[in-house]
């Protein structure tokens, strides 16, 4: 188990980098109805799209299959099927891109779950935006709590390693 977590999490924050390099980087505007709604997250768009294997998406976003199909035990991606081989959508290709940017900001899978959630029911985006800056108003403030704390262990170290070292060169000394 935690060498498919580490696989995943490595996996998924060397490959965002591209996702990052997006126009719209700014998670708000990702969430966008425009931005959605032209990479086939909709529902309602039923007309042909490109279907893409489990292989390709692992490819293409640097994650392992094991990743995907776990995603989409989960409920996050719902493929066709073709016999044993799933074919995925674009509006999975969109949704998989969008859980591997929330997971590198933080998000539970939950969340993402519920931002999907929003976006396909009746209130759609509007819903949506305020429960998504909602949750990054509350990420941010965990992660400022975080880098606190980091700041603290630090100060803390460096005063034992002073002390270590000051310790250190008496010993010598003496000898």
């Amino acid at each position: 188990m935690l060498d498919y977590y580490i696989d995943v999490n490595v996996n998924v924050n060397r490959r965002l980098t591209s996702i990052e390099d997006h126009p719209m980087s700014d998670l708000t505007q990702i969430l966008s109805d425009s931005f959605l709604r032209s990479n086939a997250l909709d529902p309602r768009d039923n007309h042909s799209q490109k279907l893409y294997t489990i292989s390709e998406l692992a490819k293409e976003f640097d994650i392992t299959t094991r990743a995907i199909r776990f995603y989409e035990s989960e409920g996050l991606l719902n493929p066709e099927r073709d016999g044993r081989n799933r074919l995925y959508s674009q509006r999975d290709h969109t949704r998989l891109k969008l859980i591997l940017r929330g997971k590198r900001l933080g998000f539970a899978l939950e969340e993402i779950r519920e931002m999907f959630e929003l976006y396909d029911s009746a209130t759609g985006e509007l819903a949506q935006l305020r429960h998504v800056l909602d949750k990054v108003e509350a990420r941010k403030l965990v992660l400022r709590q975080q880098m606190e704390d980091i700041q603290l262990s630090l100060h803390e170290l460096k005063e034992f390693e002073t002390q270590c070292r000051s310790r250190l060169r008496q010993m010598r000394n003496n000898h």
